[in-house]
């Protein structure tokens, strides 16, 4: 996939564990850059780098011809979209604009049409790869719109991941990461369960995850976040608070559907009670900490 980009005028709001590093990258492939932030002082390092502060994301839109948002959730995306100051109402003609968020399908496909009301483009492209993805332009992400807007919209993806899929109309690249996510979450619970029936038995949770590195059990979010579990350390990669967040958006798009989740609604009860203790932001391999309380 081509990663060469001619310069453009991009407007990125969130700038949070992967908005920072992502506009980094924009900006050291030379691209102009204007930011907003709700706290503003997280642009310090984006602004240090030649990035241009914007006082809303009005104003941030206006500024763009590529626009990127990176937020927390539903309720922050459509603030910053429909709210004062909001980024949908100064959206230039033509121009893309690409939500990275995790929302649902369907504030995907109402964004997809309020774009389409003013002559814009839109995708919904959700990420995965974590921060340290985000810091290294390694990000993968799931596409949903137009295959012709994604086309135009390669060169910059490029900069910032190194793989992207092409799932179906708006919504589709919302859908599959719910999907994504439950599985991430289901696995670490698993495996937080079992580092409990084995170092409840007497014996060392490293024995466990030896003997799961050797066989079909592996897997790559097991690779990453054992270590976490193993040590008690859970400085957020990819929050808790974000894991919980994507669960019950997946469990109420299951609801739409008329899928039955139980193993998702039954993980999520305990990523819920762990949330609910918690005294800081941890990351989500901190269910751990059920069995640990």
């Amino acid at each position: 996939m081509e990663r060469a980009a001619a310069p453009k005028k991009i407007g990125l709001i969130g700038l949070g564990l992967m908005g920072r590093p992502m506009g980094m990258n924009l900006l050291k492939a030379g691209h102009s850059l204007t930011v907003w932030n709700r706290t503003a002082s997280r642009a310090d390092e984006l602004v240090a780098a030649g990035a241009k502060l914007a006082k809303s994301p009005q104003e941030a839109a206006a500024a763009s011809e590529f626009l990127i948002t990176m937020v927390s959730d539903p309720p922050a995306l459509e603030e910053v979209l429909w709210g004062p100051g909001g980024a949908m109402q100064s959206l230039q003609r033509d121009c893309i604009y690409m939500d990275s968020s995790t929302i649902s399908p369907a504030l995907a496909r109402k964004i997809a049409a309020a774009c389409a009301e003013r002559g814009a483009r839109f995708l919904d492209a959700p990420v995965t790869g974590g921060d340290w993805g985000a810091k290294k332009g390694e990000l993968l992400f799931m596409i949903g719109g137009d295959a012709a807007t994604l086309k135009e919209a390669e060169p910059i993806l490029g900069v910032m991941g190194k793989k992207w899929f092409h799932l179906g109309p708006h919504g589709a690249g919302q859908t599959v990461k719910l999907a994504m996510n439950l599985i991430l979450a289901l696995q670490i619970d698993a495996l937080a369960e079992a580092l409990a029936l084995v170092t409840r038995a007497g014996l060392q949770g490293e024995k466990l995850v030896e003997v799961l590195q050797s066989s079909m059990a592996r897997s790559g979010v097991l690779d990453i976040k054992a270590p976490n579990l193993l040590k008690g350390e859970y400085v957020p990669s990819f929050p808790l608070r974000l894991m919980h967040k994507d669960l019950g958006l997946a469990l109420d798009l299951a609801n739409q559907l008329g899928v039955p989740l139980p193993a998702t609604a039954a993980a999520r009860e305990t990523y819920s009670a762990v949330k609910g203790a918690a005294q800081e932001d941890l990351d989500y391999s901190a269910v751990m900490k059920f069995w640990k309380a």
